[in-house]
């Protein structure tokens, strides 16, 4: 058993509260559970209790054994002066105040329905995919569908802190921090950080300078990012690295370690220099991309606006210097796909509430409706359960109930789990 348990039994009410009694036998009655605190100091604050004739209103600490009072240091901790009700599984030894007098206790040991501790050891100790595998699909629809739209926005929510992060970085520049968090996403997971780093260290300013001409949008990105050497052979990249000497003279760059991009197990359409190429025909097409992502009003449009097609000397290269077979290196529409999904719908999630307009909100949450689920071992393993996603909404909801709660046994926090535990 853990803490945790004890803190879902109080909010809830789960368990049997007839005729409670400290363990001095004084009479309690919960009048309020308190709001659950889940930084430092004690578990519940501002709770109102009466404990024999006297209302206390304070704050309510919970553990397992009474003496894990002292053993976590709580008797020096001016931080639990006020608590006014010491809840424990057990009470193993009593806990006095500093001027001597007993913290009035509750044990909960013989108060949990049966039934609730079997299903809590089960979903505790379970091994499978997800602890509540051989439940989950006796959970009402209503109550899975309405945990997953709310585990949406809380998944959304999380990935905008981030986005407050670099927009205060940018002094509020929603263009320039729209740039950066694009770049990040153009490098996948495996080359997300030089794709960042790459993009602090070019202005979305400097380049919207000189985006008319594609040549020296993909000399100033390439030749940033450390791959425009001394040694090139072909012409174009000759080409790229003698413009991209003349820009960082004039602008005083210093280009990046290319040691940091990473090739290794990754598809050759997914080679650094072959994104930062596309990247730069998305560039050259249109600077202020997240202006004109807000004019858009459907995922054909914004398709249509990552419909580029890099330099002619990509077609037959994955790398500089090095020839393939003839291939077009338009960005494909699963990658496209992903960019909606993890930039610009957060993106503009965002917008939304920091302008306080609820379409752009709305319309975000419509773009992952209309999206295809994606493809990958957490949403396979889903639909393992039974559990088909229609789209990518449902797909993101489902990764993170998934990598946030199961993953973490975070089932009493979980609607899902709550319903389990009857």
């Amino acid at each position: 058993m853990r803490e945790s348990f004890l803190h879902f039994l109080w909010r809830s009410r789960r368990f049997d509260a007839q005729n409670l009694r400290t363990t001095e036998l004084q009479s309690i009655e919960i009048q309020v559970v308190g709001e659950q605190n889940t930084h430092a100091g004690p578990d519940f604050f501002n709770a109102r209790l009466r404990v024999g004739e006297t209302i206390w209103a304070g704050n309510v600490e919970m553990h397992l054994r009474s003496s894990e009072w002292i053993a976590h240091g709580h008797s020096n901790d001016p931080a639990y002066d006020n608590v006014v009700l010491h809840v424990v599984f057990e009470e193993d030894q009593p806990i006095l105040r500093e001027n001597g007098e007993r913290i009035p206790c509750l044990e909960l040991k013989g108060r949990i329905p049966p039934k609730l501790l079997e299903n809590y050891e089960r979903l505790e100790h379970e091994q499978a995919w997800i602890p509540c595998e051989h439940f989950f699909r006796q959970v009402p629809d209503i109550v899975r569908l309405n945990w997953l739209d709310r585990l949406l926005v809380e998944r959304l929510e999380l990935k905008t802190i981030a986005i407050a992060d670099t927009l205060k970085a940018t002094e509020n520049n929603w263009e320039e921090a729209f740039y950066r968090l694009l770049a990040r996403n153009f490098g996948l997971k495996v080359n997300a950080e030089p794709f960042e780093a790459l993009a602090r260290s070019m202005p979305l300013l400097t380049l919207s300078r000189h985006k008319s001409s594609l040549l020296q949008v993909e000399a100033l990105l390439l030749g940033q990012a450390g791959f425009l050497g001394e040694k090139l052979k072909d012409q174009w990249p000759r080409d790229l690295a003698r413009e991209y000497r003349h820009l960082a003279h004039k602008y005083a760059l210093e280009p990046l370690p290319v040691s940091q991009w990473k090739f290794l197990r990754l598809r050759p359409a997914n080679f650094p220099t072959v994104r930062l190429a596309q990247f730069a025909a998305m560039i050259h097409q249109s600077v202020h991309l997240f202006s004109k992502i807000l004019d858009t009003n459907n995922l054909r449009e914004l398709e249509n606006l990552f419909d580029v097609q890099p330099s002619d000397y990509w077609r037959n290269h994955f790398q500089l210097d090095k020839p393939s077979i003839i291939r077009e290196k338009a960005l494909g529409r699963d990658f496209v796909h992903l960019l909606v999904i993890n930039t610009i719908v957060p993106f503009l999630f965002h917008y939304g509430k920091t302008k306080d307009l609820e379409e752009p909100q709305k319309r975000a949450l419509l773009l992952l409706e209309d999206l295809p689920p994606e493809e990958n071992t957490l949403v396979d393993g889903w639909a393992a359960l039974g559990i088909p996603a229609r789209h990518a909404f449902q797909t993101q909801a489902l990764i993170h109930l998934k990598t946030r709660f199961c993953d973490q046994k975070r089932c009493l926090e979980c609607a899902i789990g709550n319903a389990i535990l009857k």
